[in-house]
């Protein structure tokens, strides 16, 4: 587990010895026309706010400085996320409470959760009296993404 960034934004070297803050802007996810409802039902679920919808793109926000994008062009290539790659997308919850409500929500629409989730991980809780609450699934497009409440017991 790496551990916890600092929340501000990154300070990189220009290569004149200036530095330059940065942050992540955003990223996009090609996907399968046909699994665009998953993405936006589960989203939608999590509280994110749809910035776009047309012609086969969709973008969602929480309101940060980094939004998420789902482009419907997948060539049909399988992802693997054990190889080389992102290996998960992780989204925070405000409380334990909540990853219990998406996971009873995605086990309803018949989406596996995986390695034995919701469950906390101890060993990447940021101490004993933290957790680190997770619950874990793949996507149609086998994208690993994780719905995660870390902070106090």
């Amino acid at each position: 587990m790496m551990p916890a960034p600092d929340r501000g934004a990154a300070v990189a070297s220009n290569g004149e010895g200036e530095f330059m803050k940065t942050r992540l802007g955003h990223l996009v996810f090609h996907i399968d026309p046909q699994n665009a409802g998953f993405y936006k039902d589960l989203f939608g679920v999590l509280g994110w706010q749809s910035i776009y919808d047309e012609g086969g793109v969709f973008g969602f926000s929480d309101g940060g400085p980094c939004d998420l994008w789902f482009e419907g062009e997948a060539n049909g290539a399988r992802n693997d996320y054990d190889g080389a790659g992102l290996n998960h997308l992780a989204i925070l919850t405000e409380t334990q409470a909540d990853v219990d409500a998406a996971a009873a929500h995605l086990s309803g629409t018949g989406v596996e959760l995986l390695f034995g989730t919701p469950c906390n991980q101890a060993e990447h809780a940021a101490s004993e009296n933290d957790l680190y609450y997770s619950a874990m699934f793949t996507s149609p497009d086998r994208i690993l993404l994780e719905v995660v409440y870390t902070g106090p017991k």
